[in-house]
C-alpha cells in the first residue's frame, strides 16, 4: 500500500494508556506535518477497558473498580487491553489509492493473520465483521482514528492474555463474542517479544515497505514535541 518506503518500528514494552494517547497524538501532528514518517509503536497496556467515540457504554457490563475506562477517538465498540496483549499502533500517511478506509481495515487483518501463519495458526476473517477469527473465536480486534489522512489508534492481538477480563463487557459489541489467545490455542511458549518480531516483518510485507528501521523507546519519547499535542477538540 505504501511502496517505496521505510518503515520506522518501536518497541515500547508496557505504557501507561494516557501516556500511549499523548504520544499518538503528537506523533500523528509530527506526520500530518510531515516532520517524520510511518512508524509503527508495538507496546502493552495496563488493564483498561476503552469505548469507541460512537461506542454504547451498555456493553461493559461490568465495571471493576480497580480498571480505568477511557473513551477516545477511535471507531469500534467497547474492548479490553491489559498484559500479554500486543498492542499496535500505526501511525501511517495514506496517500493515493491507499486513501480507503475499508482497505487499510482489510491490510490490518491481513498482518495479524500472516503473523499467526508463522506460528501455526490459520485464522481467518468473518463476513461483515472487522478483526481476526480463529474459527467462531476473536483473537485480533481492531479501532482505527483518522485524521487529515494520517492514522493513529490501531489493532490488539491476544498473545497470553488474562482472557477472563473480557467477561465483563460485551467485546467489540458483538454479543456472544468469545475471545481467544494464542496461550489458549496450545502456544504458551510465544512470547509478546516474539510476536512482536512476527508482526513487524508482517506489516513490512503487506504494506511494501521497502525496510524497516528499529527505533529505541527513548529515541520515540524524546523525537515528540510536548506542546504538540492536539487537544480534544482538535481530535
Amino acid at each position: 500500500m505504501i511502496a517505496g518506503s521505510t518503515l520506522r518500528v518501536a518497541h515500547l514494552g508496557v505504557v501507561d494508556y494516557d501516556a500511549s494517547l499523548k504520544l499518538q497524538t503528537a506523533l500523528a501532528a509530527a506526520r500530518i506535518a510531515d516532520e517524520i514518517g510511518d512508524t509503527l509503536l508495538l507496546l502493552e497496556h495496563g488493564n483498561v477497558f476503552t469505548l469507541g467515540r460512537g461506542a454504547d457504554e451498555r456493553f461493559i457490563v461490568a465495571k471493576p473498580a480497580e480498571i480505568p475506562i477511557y473513551r477516545v477517538s477511535r471507531g469500534g465498540e467497547v474492548t479490553y487491553h491489559g498484559p500479554g496483549q500486543l498492542v499496535g499502533y500505526p501511525i501511517l500517511k495514506l496517500d493515493g489509492r491507499a486513501r480507503d478506509v475499508s482497505k487499510y481495515l482489510r491490510a490490518l487483518e491481513q498482518t495479524m493473520i500472516d503473523a499467526l501463519a508463522s506460528f501455526g495458526v490459520e485464522a481467518t476473517r468473518r463476513e461483515g465483521l472487522t478483526g481476526v477469527w480463529i474459527g467462531q473465536r476473536k483473537i485480533g480486534s481492531i479501532g482505527v482514528g483518522i485524521k487529515r489522512w494520517v492514522t493513529y489508534h490501531g489493532f490488539a492481538l491476544n498473545v497470553s492474555t488474562d482472557l477472563r477480563f473480557f467477561d465483563s463487557i460485551v467485546p467489540c459489541g458483538i454479543d456472544g463474542c468469545e475471545m481467544t489467545s494464542l496461550a489458549k490455542l496450545g502456544h504458551p511458549e510465544v512470547s509478546i517479544d516474539a510476536f512482536s518480531l512476527a508482526m513487524r516483518e508482517s506489516f513490512r510485507r503487506v504494506f511494501a515497505y521497502d525496510s524497516i528501521t528499529v527505533t529505541s523507546a527513548d529515541e520515540i519519547w524524546n523525537s515528540i514535541d510536548s506542546g504538540r499535542e492536539l487537544t480534544e477538540a482538535q481530535r
